[in-house]
């Protein structure tokens, strides 16, 4: 029997996240702190006050999520278990929470892939949507016709679709056409995990050479391979490949299941993940960190 804190990406934020744990915890308080002192600014007032759509930019949401999911790791005091995992931008918290990277770095490093996400796609050229009821050798089949991408293999059932917004627009379409429950745009402000992040990926090699890494104090569940590793190396090609190419999640979780891990503790805000562990085994217990 073992254990592993998975940590979720984007699309768990909300408004205030973080700042009861703020106000009420010294350790929780030192990892806000330590994000506003590495990105220059307080980011702590966007994420505790809003507005909502400040907060969802992609350059500010990605740190703050990071920022609340160790703060409430903290906040805890918590053991690490035997694995961590991350959904995207969660393999970063993964990371920080494993000992890889700081909680200063992590927070550069978010920042950077965030505006690097923006300005890789002009605003409106790009779009990123979910399909609901097809499996995904249906949905890779429709996307090789379309030249779409796969950005996320959430569950069954569930697959998130990203790039240009004429090529996501028409795999959309074709999703219905062929008995998708429902096929829709995501309110996302760049589309993610797509060829169209070329240039971003660029950006993220360089920028993940410019902070220390520490091998991982415990293995992290690779987005790319779904196999545990604390390879430094294998981890920095992992977080430039996640950049063009989708989030193997629901593959992740039955690597979980092989490798014995009976319980998994989501650690930030939302129950996103808790609730696809479960659409996807019965093998795992799946919960939230309890604060």
């Amino acid at each position: 029997m073992s254990s592993i804190f998975v940590f979720p990406g984007q699309g768990a934020q909300s408004v205030g996240m973080g700042k009861e744990l703020y106000e009420n915890n010294a350790d929780a308080r030192a990892v806000f702190d330590a994000v506003d002192v590495a990105l220059g600014e307080k980011l702590t007032d966007v994420i505790f006050n809003g507005p909502a759509e400040t907060l969802t930019l992609t350059a500010n949401v990605q740190p703050a999520i990071m920022a609340t999911s160790i703060a409430m790791l903290r906040a805890s005091d918590t053991k690490l278990p035997d694995f961590v995992a991350g959904h995207s931008l969660g393999e970063y918290t993964a990371l920080c929470a494993a000992g890889a990277l700081s909680v200063g770095d992590a927070a550069k490093l978010l920042r950077i892939r965030g505006n690097a996400m923006q300005n890789a796609v002009p605003v409106g050229d790009g779009l990123t949507a979910v399909i609901l009821g097809l499996d995904i050798d249906a949905v890779r089949k429709i996307c090789a016709e379309t030249e779409c991408d796969v950005a996320n293999d959430n569950c069954p059932g569930q697959v998130v679709i990203s790039g240009l917004r004429g090529v996501v627009e028409k795999t959309i379409q074709i999703a219905k056409e062929q008995g998708a429950k429902r096929a829709m745009p995501l309110a996302l402000s760049v589309p993610v995990h797509c060829r169209a992040q070329a240039s971003a990926a660029d950006v993220m090699r360089d920028a993940l050479e410019t902070v220390e890494f520490k091998k991982p104090i415990v293995p992290i569940i690779l987005n790319k391979t779904c196999i545990p590793t604390q390879n430094v190396d294998e981890i920095k090609d992992a977080l430039v490949y996640q950049m063009t190419h989708g989030v193997r999640w629901r593959e992740s979780v039955l690597e979980m299941e092989k490798l014995g891990i009976t319980e998994q503790i989501e650690v930030g805000p939302g129950n996103v993940l808790t609730g696809l562990c479960s659409r996807i085994t019965d093998k795992i217990t799946a919960k939230k960190l309890e604060i």
